[in-house]
């Protein structure tokens, strides 16, 4: 687990200085909106723990290549959402079980979703290597305060937050998420396999 703050934060590439001031604008703008509207909409259900996720829902990021994506989009499905980045090292270690874990459960109605506390060539390059099989968006440094109205009191890296098909969040976890746990989790709100597809 990395707890992210100006002391912590990777130095700034002199690729960086080069890049289009409205694109690292449109960045920022699209993170402080998503700030502003999950910290007006979150709130708790009960006292189960259970919240609702409407906030994680209406967000709206742009992706590696500079497309807004909507989280909406994925509404009905189980959503995982891991904030992540890709200088931090417990970050890249849980993302090949994440991989794995879209490439084995996607077609039962899973969806994992990266928010990068990164720049956008650096989520690009680990993407491509890692093979990454579910969207990578990014939410810059703002995506931190963001993850925070979410749970994450701390500030930390890797950071993620389950959602089920109803929009409630069920889980969060701070730090690497155990594959076992995980698995948990998910079996919970996905339907079994039938041995039918097992074998």
């Amino acid at each position: 687990m990395v707890q992210v703050t100006p002391d912590t934060a990777a130095p700034v590439p002199q690729s960086r200085a080069r890049r289009t001031p409205f694109f690292i604008a449109l960045a920022v703008g699209v993170a402080a909106l998503a700030i502003g509207v999950a910290t007006a909409l979150w709130h708790r259900n009960g006292d189960d723990g259970v919240r609702d996720g409407t906030a994680v829902l209406n967000l709206v990021l742009p992706d590696a290549q500079g497309h807004e994506q909507a989280l909406a989009q994925w509404r009905g499905k189980v959503l995982v959402v891991n904030f992540w980045a890709t200088w931090c090292a417990p970050c890249r270690e849980e993302m090949p079980q994440f991989v794995a874990t879209q490439a084995r459960d996607g077609a039962k109605g899973l969806q994992f979703v990266g928010i990068a506390v990164d720049d956008p060539a650096k989520v690009q390059a680990f993407a491509r290597d890692l093979r990454l099989n579910y969207p990578a968006l990014i939410g810059g440094y703002g995506a931190i305060e963001l993850s925070k109205t979410l749970g994450n009191d701390l500030a930390a890296l890797p950071f993620t937050v389950v959602v089920d098909r109803g929009g409630r969040v069920v889980e969060t976890q701070l730090g690497p998420f155990k594959q076992a746990r995980l698995d948990a989790v998910l079996a919970r709100l996905l339907p079994p396999q039938s041995p039918a597809s097992g074998s």
